[in-house]
């Protein structure tokens, strides 16, 4: 016993450097960002034992390991094409080098013949939705992140059990902590309906989790695979400017006709077979489309799996495609190093960027932390506008006069590397001269943001957002 006892030294220090080794190991492997990992390989080394513990459990990014988990005896779906569109080519346009980008980055092809309406608000959305919803004869696929229990959300649910009494077949996936924001959640009142309806992504938390990860924060809604709706909008009364709710939400959806409506059933399908492994084909998901206009579109899947990134690639060509100006709305901005160095790297090109933000914002972590960002990029001459009135959830990022990216994800590593998200890209004049005017009228009701306004606020306020900024990775 007593050579034991004289033993526990040695077997403990063996332990601590096999430990270290293989924790520094792991690092050196995996992480990416040179600083990240020398500033591991330093508490590895500077803590025995506890170093290498803290790594394991605060180092290792598991999120794209489980979302793969999730995955793994799931085979993905073949990715269909419509039937009576092809790929686009967009020869001179001044942003066919993005498209480029793009066709080398996403899955899918860019599509001509396509039509997307700009609707503001659930004053304009919903109306459209539920009519859609009203004409539909044979499928209807519904997606999204929040489906309360409210007014608005009981005219939905009668819509959708309108459509079943009809025999349109009627599919809706809500994310699992998302639909906790009501109590009892929509799930039971849609399935008394008739609606197959089923949670994405089941959590152990019992309430809402701001922050849980790998969330579906996608909003799609394709009806029989000719008409979709995508953008910002979940379905809550907030949203109804005009009825005056207790607590508003300005944002903005969108009508999407044509051929990239194929491919917003793609992303609803296969997150539906995931769920339920179900498999959703054939003419009854995926018609032939005819040509609705004359824009060319692309959906964006992206996600915390094989999807990994493919966002932040378009972001990237986006800010490097630019030559006139940029101008980005969106209700969360935390830019991780790459992203203000993309936009600084814009700016000093001569590229006129604009950012409009909502002053008043329901993530205080977020707001603080964000505000904590913004002279790394006003220095350079990045203009940034706070928009008064009620909290601006709308998501939009124009380039020069014809390129829009719309859809469900903001610009924070919660959307680029956490959750799951769609986004469609236009190569439209149109659209993009409709962006424009919508942010000049946001412009036109929001303050400047500017260095000296920054400078003024007092030491308390600047180290609480500093240190809020440390968390960016995880808001």
């Amino acid at each position: 016993m007593e050579a034991l006892r004289d033993a526990i030294p040695g077997i403990l220090a063996v332990l601590a450097v096999v430990m270290d080794v293989l924790a520094g190991s792991h690092t050196l492997l995996h992480k990416r960002d040179n600083r990240a990992a020398v500033g591991w390989i330093g508490v590895i080394l500077a803590l025995p034992f506890a170093g290498a513990l803290l790594y394991w459990m605060l180092g290792i990014n598991r999120v794209q390991r489980r979302a793969t988990a999730l995955y793994r005896d799931y085979v993905r779906l073949p990715r269909p094409r419509p039937r009576t569109a092809g790929r686009v080519v967009l020869g001179e346009h001044s942003l066919a080098e993005l498209c480029e980008v793009l066709d080398r980055v996403t899955s899918f092809p860019v599509l001509g013949g396509n039509l997307v309406t700009p609707l503001e608000n659930g004053d304009a959305a919903y109306p459209e939705m539920i009519a859609a919803i009203d004409g539909a004869r044979r499928s209807i696929a519904l997606q999204t992140y929040i489906f309360d229990r409210d007014r608005v959300g009981q005219t939905f649910i009668e819509a959708l059990g309108r459509a079943v009494a009809r025999g349109v077949d009627v599919r809706v996936l809500v994310d699992a902590v998302g639909a906790r924001y009501s109590f009892p959640t929509v799930i039971p009142s849609l399935r008394r309906q008739g609606v197959r309806a089923t949670m994405f992504n089941r959590t152990t938390f019992p309430w809402r989790w701001t922050y849980a990860n790998l969330r579906s924060h996608r909003k799609i809604l394709v009806v029989d695979g000719q008409v979709g709706f995508t953008g910002g909008l979940n379905i809550r009364e907030g949203h109804i400017l005009g009825d005056e709710p207790p607590h508003p939400i300005i944002d903005l959806h969108f009508k999407i006709e044509g051929p990239v409506v194929c491919q917003m059933q793609v992303a609803f399908a296969e997150d539906w077979a995931f769920t339920t492994r179900e498999q959703l084909v054939g003419d009854h998901w995926f018609p032939a489309i005819d040509a609705a206009g004359e824009m060319v579109c692309r959906g964006i899947i992206d996600g915390p799996d094989v999807d990994l990134d493919k966002l932040r690639w378009a972001l990237f060509g986006a800010l490097a495609s630019a030559r006139r100006r940029v101008r980005i709305v969106t209700p969360y901005f935390l830019p991780e190093g790459e992203f203000v160095a993309a936009i600084r790297t814009a700016v000093l090109r001569g590229v006129e960027l604009e950012i409009v933000l909502p002053r008043h914002n329901n993530q205080v972590l977020v707001k603080w932390a964000s505000t904590a960002v913004l002279p790394q990029i006003i220095t350079d001459g990045c203009q940034v506008w706070e928009t008064d009135g009620p909290f601006d959830h709308s998501k939009i990022l124009v380039v020069d006069d014809g390129w829009v990216l719309l859809g469900s994800a903001n610009l924070d590593p919660r959307s680029l590397r956490l959750n799951f998200e769609f986004n469609i890209e236009c190569y439209s004049e149109s659209l993009a001269s409709q962006m424009h005017a919508l942010i000049d009228r946001k412009i036109a009701h929001a303050r400047p943001v500017t260095q000296a306004r920054l400078d003024g606020r007092g030491l308390p306020a600047r180290l609480r957002d500093g240190l809020a900024r440390l968390f960016i990775p995880y808001l």
